[in-house]
């Protein structure tokens, strides 16, 4: 009989992590543990307070399976049973995780897919005074592809600065929904010529159909305004990239129906993540593979990870051993 637990856990961040809605200095994750004998499958995320949870909800929301795990409840069963969002997904990867380990096999075996490769994450720039983030980017000149999280007036300002200090790294500006329509077109040329690659997530949510009909040099990809399957309809038009965070699936099974669905409707994809662990991360890494972009470095912006964790050499980041998860 599978007993499925739950407890948090609290990862101070290396100094100051902030986005144009707030800031943190530690990362609050739940972590999920279903127990089969000796086999347990684990499973992190990490609640999003955008999207309406708070880390006592995700927990009470896990234990409510509780009963239902002990009499049968599988992982997709479990799709019917939760929304998608983070509970979902800690009790799903950690489903992948015990079935890899009941079936002596990795996960990737399981779902059917090649055996994954290392990839490279963005490094990510918090939000802060322009000479602030040159600063953070000198450091990290050596990352061949930096995200800056932006939000204000002075952005073109901002990215300028990072640009004068890693002249050789790829730049996604992030606006976290902090932008109007106006801003967007006014600043998407010059972030072009500064050699942007993708803005992310510009307008809000719940504002962005004024991004219909909207072409500018950069392209636009969505946050936020993508969390599942369902979502690709609304970003049709709208995004060019589409952001697969497995917190916003619900977990690596309907994280991979998302990244085959995008990438059938000529979406280009980009893998993302909230500031976690390693465990966060792993499954993250292989919806990762093959795609535009991957930005799973919560772990580098911890000043300390699990151990076992991800096995990274500078921005490249692994493939995790069984150890670890999968």
């Amino acid at each position: 009989m599978a007993k499925l637990s739950v407890r948090t856990e609290s990862w101070p961040i290396r100094g100051v992590f902030r986005i144009s809605r707030g800031s943190k200095t530690t990362a609050e994750v739940v972590v999920a543990e279903i127990r089969d004998g000796d086999l347990v499958g684990r499973g992190e995320c990490v609640p999003y307070r955008r999207y309406g949870e708070t880390v006592e909800g995700v927990v009470s929301a896990i234990e409510q399976l509780v009963p239902q795990v002990e009499a049968g409840l599988d992982r997709q069963g479990l799709q019917t049973v939760l929304p998608a969002g983070a509970a979902r997904n800690a009790v799903d990867v950690a489903f992948w995780d015990l079935e890899a380990k009941r079936a002596g096999r990795r996960v990737w075996e399981l779902a059917g897919l090649p055996a994954p490769g290392p990839v490279t994450t963005a490094f990510t720039l918090s939000l802060g005074p322009i000479e602030e983030m040159a600063a953070a980017a000198a450091k990290a000149a050596h990352c061949p592809l930096l995200k800056l999280k932006v939000g204000g007036e002075e952005d073109i300002e901002r990215v300028a600065a990072v640009r004068r200090a890693a002249p050789a790294s790829r730049l996604i500006v992030d606006a976290n929904e902090a932008w109007t329509l106006e801003q967007l077109q006014r600043f998407a040329p010059a972030l072009h010529e500064l050699g942007v690659v993708m803005i992310e997530q510009p307008l809000h949510a719940d504002r962005d159909e004024a991004l219909l009909g909207y072409r500018g040099p950069v392209r636009l990809g969505a946050d936020e305004s993508c969390h599942d399957t369902a979502s690709l309809a609304h970003c049709k038009g709208r995004y060019d990239i589409v952001n697969i965070k497995l917190d916003k699936t619900g977990g690596l099974t309907e994280a991979l129906k998302l990244r085959a669905a995008a990438q059938a409707q000529g979406f280009s994809v980009m893998v993302g993540c909230m500031v976690g662990t390693s465990l966060a991360m792993a499954p993250a890494h292989l919806v990762g593979q093959g795609v535009e972009f991957v930005d799973i470095d919560g772990p580098l912006l911890l000043a300390e990870d699990r151990k076992p964790g991800l096995r990274l050499d500078g921005t490249t980041v692994y493939p995790p051993d069984a150890a670890l998860w999968g």
